[in-house]
């Protein structure tokens, strides 16, 4: 999403008041700028952004990368983080390039059950499954009426 800041006409700066909106722009920008401030060293040229998200069974980590093949994909586990590397290739003219993405998440061991890691690559999105132990898992507990 891109702000754009309009100018207003020059008539309107002639006599001084106060945009009704200024007080807004500048709350978009505060709350622009601190959410961005907070992931300003993960974002860099050879980075992907990535969303993490669970349900009762399983943790998800889901990329879009649209223009990479399947082929060009690697995931792995290692000590607890999962590594998840897209070469992309593009042609300019005779000429090819190819520029690699990475970006490594932290997974805990003990919730993740690593001999059922999946991953599905479906229509430009990747999509990692990691199922939890039944360790893990929420459980409910009934509670004894004395």
């Amino acid at each position: 999403m891109r702000i754009v800041r309009y100018n207003y006409p020059s008539y309107r700066s002639v006599v001084p008041s106060r945009s009704p909106w200024s007080g807004l722009e500048g709350e978009i920008d505060r709350l622009f700028n601190s959410a961005l401030g907070d992931f300003a060293g993960s974002f860099a040229p050879d980075r992907f952004p990535v969303d993490l998200y669970e349900d009762q069974e399983n943790t998800y980590v889901r990329a879009e990368l649209p223009g990479i093949d399947r082929a060009d994909l690697g995931v792995e586990l290692v000590d607890g983080t999962l590594n998840i590397r897209a070469t992309r290739k593009t042609s300019v003219g005779e000429k090819e390039e190819s520029f690699t993405l990475n970006r490594s998440v932290r997974v805990p061991d003990a919730a993740v059950n690593t001999e059922k890691i999946s991953a599905a690559y479906e229509n430009g999105v990747l999509t990692v499954t990691l199922p939890k132990r039944e360790e893990a898992k929420p459980r409910k507990v009934t509670v004894a009426v004395n």
